[in-house]
């Protein structure tokens, strides 16, 4: 899927959003400068919109490693691992061990050694047109034969 501009990426996290629940694991992998905060921020800021909440600032938590969201019954927890160098300070964080009432979004996966079974993993890629990208959306456990696309 080709993202030509930041209305597109705005919908893909819209139609993102439409499926989530409590529970669900999405980590966003891609260079820096990609889009993947920017996907966050779409998709958080339409979930606090549809539940008539105020729009979060929703910034890239690389010096907070975290930043969560209420919206109405559901925390989001948006994890940023940029800056971590090993799994154990992953592990440190506990990411995993926490409720299942959540829905986590983690930027920067790439040292998670045991991902999660059930989850979505989004690429950005950088296209060689300058101001679009390119995405891949693939699921895992329940998302497996998911087609996310059709939304």
């Amino acid at each position: 899927m080709n993202l030509y501009s930041t209305r597109d990426t705005k919908n893909l996290s819209v139609s993102v959003s439409k499926i989530i629940s409590k529970g669900d694991v999405i980590l966003l992998y891609g260079d820096i400068g990609v889009g993947k905060t920017t996907f966050v921020r779409f998709l958080i800021n339409h979930l606090e919109n549809k539940n008539g909440i105020r729009e979060s600032e929703v910034l890239s938590p690389t010096f907070n490693i975290v930043y969560d969201y209420e919206v109405k019954n559901v925390k989001i927890l948006h994890y940023d691992l940029y800056r971590l160098k090993s799994y154990k300070d992953i592990v440190q964080l506990g990411m995993f061990e926490t409720s299942k009432d959540h829905i986590k979004i983690v930027e920067w996966p790439e040292l998670i050694e045991s991902k999660p079974k059930d989850r979505i993993d989004i690429r950005f890629q950088y296209s060689k047109l300058m101001d679009s990208r390119q995405v891949e959306i693939i699921g895992f456990g329940k998302w497996k034969e998911y087609d996310f696309f059709k939304v």
